[in-house]
């Protein structure tokens, strides 16, 4: 016999740790069986009270720029060819000069970093 799962709005903490502990009960599910629509369902509910009750803090800019030229091992010098030079580089590095349209736009194409991370 399956076991019935209850789709409702979460509404609070008790309400979403249920929600939680069906997730992890439905993540083995078969590809297009009704337990994935229901996996799918909770998942956002689940997901939007979390975005409402437990909002992330905006990253800061440049500590993602940090981020991102560590994780590509690159260097100031590197990322001075993406923003105008080292001492525009250093100058944004340490929080002495915001970033520009032009700027943000290079480090979203060129680093890959998502353009609302870098819009302070």
């Amino acid at each position: 016999m399956k076991k019935q799962f209850v789709i409702k709005p979460i509404t609070n903490k008790k309400e979403f740790a249920a929600a939680n502990k069906m997730i992890e009960e439905l993540l083995g599910c078969r590809e297009n069986s009704e337990e994935e629509k229901i996996l799918e369902a909770v998942t956002i509910l689940a997901s939007e009270y979390e975005k409402k009750h437990f909002p992330m803090p905006k990253a800061d800019p440049v500590e993602a720029i940090k981020f991102r030229m560590e994780q590509m091992g690159l260097k100031q010098k590197d990322l001075a060819r993406f923003v105008g030079g080292e001492n525009r580089a250093s100058e944004i590095l340490n929080n002495k000069r915001g970033l520009t349209l032009s700027i943000i736009k290079s480090l979203n194409k060129n680093l890959k970093i998502p353009a609302e991370i870098l819009i302070a």
